[in-house]
C-alpha cells in the first residue's frame, strides 16, 4: 500500500502490486521442488507401498503398479532430480514473467 498526501491534509490509501523478480521466484521454485522430490524418493525407499497407494490415489484410482516397478538405481536419481529442478525453475521464471505482465494491467 502507497500513501499519497496533499496539501489539505487529506489522505488517501493506493493499493500497489507486488511484482516478482523473474529470477528470484525461479530459484524459489527449483529449490522447493528439488525438496519435494528428494523426501519423495526417500518416502518411496523406504515405504513403497504406501507410495504405490498415494500415486493410485493421486491418478484417480489408476492401476499404476501395473504399469511399470520402481526405478531406485542413482542414476535414475540423479536424472529426476536435474529434470525437475530445471522444469521447476522454467516454471517460476515464466510464472513471474505472466504474473507481471497481468499485473500492470
Amino acid at each position: 500500500m502507497k500513501i499519497i498526501t496533499n496539501d489539505k491534509f487529506d489522505i488517501s490509501v493506493v493499493p500497489t502490486v507486488m511484482k516478482h523478480d523473474p529470477n528470484a521466484t525461479a530459484n524459489a521454485f527449483a529449490v522447493t521442488s528439488a525438496i519435494l522430490y528428494v523426501f519423495c524418493r526417500t518416502a518411496v525407499s523406504l515405504f513403497p507401498n504406501l507410495s504405490i497407494s498415494i500415486a493410485q490415489s493421486w491418478f484417480h484410482g489408476l492401476e499404476i503398479s501395473q504399469v511399470s516397478g520402481w526405478s531406485l538405481s542413482l542414476n535414475s536419481f540423479i536424472m529426476g532430480l536435474i529434470t525437475i529442478t530445471g522444469a521447476a525453475w522454467l516454471t517460476g521464471y515464466i510464472f513471474a514473467k505472466v504474473y507481471n505482465y497481468f499485473a500492470k494491467r
